[in-house]
């Protein structure tokens, strides 16, 4: 019997798993143009081959949404999805990989090791956010786990719960480090209760600050404190959303303006405080809530396997996302850097790490098959944002063109968000139907 073992439980790891599947029983003659029914131990592996999932999560995460509220409700359980397709699943985190005797060591939730033989491996153990090593680092939140946001979560519910804090007054709001006027309807007195400081304005920054506006005033409400709320972006670069490129400049900065948003370029948090934060200029912002957003690299697993990683600390994989000089390993999602075309190569995004996985698993069942593998060939790179009450930010293109702004791009977001990215639940067939690498989109446009 000859296994394929998935790791990581994210979108690039469930997509690869349902992909390996796929293509075993396709090559079986049962995925004519849909998918059949399958169960039992074997099930869309047939009795020759298996497809395994190791994670140590029940869930899969909605990740792209943890910036929104309630964000303890993101996620589905793997097994609704993966086990109808005939998926097994291992609960545990992997600590060790043998490219050599190609056996995995795996570590359950009871502290039992136990090894796991692959003929066929695909990392994809995604990304983790890179915290700062600075004094007060614990007071910082985030939104890269599920309960990293729950805890944000459950900390905005208890600012009602903390002690006053005499209201001050505050200045004119700043926008790239040049004061302007305060718009119409923002406050002119904050108290830190009510004040968030987030830290980085790439998309996860500035979903979360401009998110944090309406979560924050929503819980401030009842108790007649919504004009007090007050949040802060700051940012190390000189300009506020630089790398999402010049053309979606102007839309971030009239979201920005719109909601009220003080931002603080050129600077950096050097210390936190339970109910403040110090940046790197001297000055000191009361806050009782701060937000860590600023950098990412693939998550530790993927430095388990040899072979070349980038600075960030992903897998070079080739053309058919298997990793550059290690037999019988592939890389997905955020565990890899993948060729794009035109030089650009694959950013930490759940836009790719949906098709990286589909074409990652199938690959990976393609080599133990004698399938020809197939190369990578992605849609077009594309950027979508919720901006809060300001709407949202749809570009397309290495150059960033805007192509949706305001309702219109929120719309699209929360489309893509709500619904294109779930899998389907306790639907073997629909899920083997959806994992084939060649669908880009499971659903109309709805723009």
């Amino acid at each position: 019997m000859s296994e394929i073992v998935v790791v990581g439980g994210g979108f690039a790891g469930v997509w690869a798993a349902a992909a390996a599947a796929r293509l075993l029983k396709e090559v079986r003659g049962s995925v004519p143009g849909g998918a059949e029914e399958t169960g039992g131990t074997t099930g869309a592996a047939g009795p020759e081959h298996t497809v395994r999932l190791v994670t140590p999560e029940d869930d899969l995460v909605m990740r792209p949404r943890l910036y929104e509220a309630e964000p303890h409700t993101m996620r589905v359980p793997l097994d609704r999805i993966l086990a109808p397709a005939g998926v097994r699943r291992t609960a545990a985190a992997v600590t060790a990989v043998d490219t050599a005797r190609r056996t995995l060591t795996a570590v359950d939730r009871t502290g039992e090791a136990r090894e796991i033989v692959y003929d066929r491996l695909v990392l994809a153990t995604g990304s983790r956010l890179v915290r700062p090593e600075i004094p007060g680092a614990g007071h910082l939140h985030d939104v890269d786990t599920l309960a990293g946001a729950t805890a944000l979560d459950t900390h905005l519910h208890a600012l009602p719960d903390l002690p006053e804090d005499p209201p001050q007054d505050l200045p004119p709001v700043l926008r790239n480090g040049l004061p302007k006027d305060r718009p119409e309807g923002t406050p002119t007195a904050a108290t830190a209760r009510w004040t968030a400081v987030v830290v980085g304005s790439g998309p996860t920054g500035l979903e979360v600050a401009t998110e944090l506006v309406r979560r924050l005033r929503t819980i401030a409400a009842p108790h007649g404190a919504a004009d007090r709320v007050r949040v802060v972006l700051v940012e190390r670069a000189a300009t506020v959303g630089a790398s999402l490129g010049a053309p979606a400049a102007p839309v971030i900065a009239r979201a920005l303006e719109e909601l009220g948003i003080e931002t603080r370029p050129g600077v950096t948090v050097t210390s936190v405080e339970a109910g403040g934060v110090t940046l790197s200029d001297g000055s000191r912002l009361p806050a009782r809530t701060a937000v860590w957003t600023a950098g990412v690299r693939a998550a530790e697993p993927a430095g388990l396997v040899p072979g070349r990683h980038d600075e960030a600390g992903r897998l070079e994989v080739d053309a058919f996302l298997q990793v550059t000089g290690v037999p019988g390993v592939w890389a997905a999602g955020d565990a890899a850097t993948a060729p794009t075309g035109h030089g650009h190569r694959t950013v930490f995004s759940c836009q790719y790490a949906i098709p990286l996985g589909k074409l990652a698993g199938r690959n990976a069942a393609a080599g133990l098959l004698g399938v020809e593998p197939e190369p990578f060939a992605p849609g077009p790179y594309v950027i979508c944002l919720d901006l809060g009450d300001a709407g949202g930010l749809y570009a397309t293109g290495w150059e960033r063109a805007v192509q949706l702004t305001g309702d219109e791009a929120k719309k699209y977001k929360r489309a893509v968000t709500e619904q294109w990215i779930y899998p389907p639940l306790d639907d073997g067939p629909e899920l083997l139907r959806q994992a084939d690498h060649r669908l880009r989109t499971r659903r109309s446009n709805p723009v």
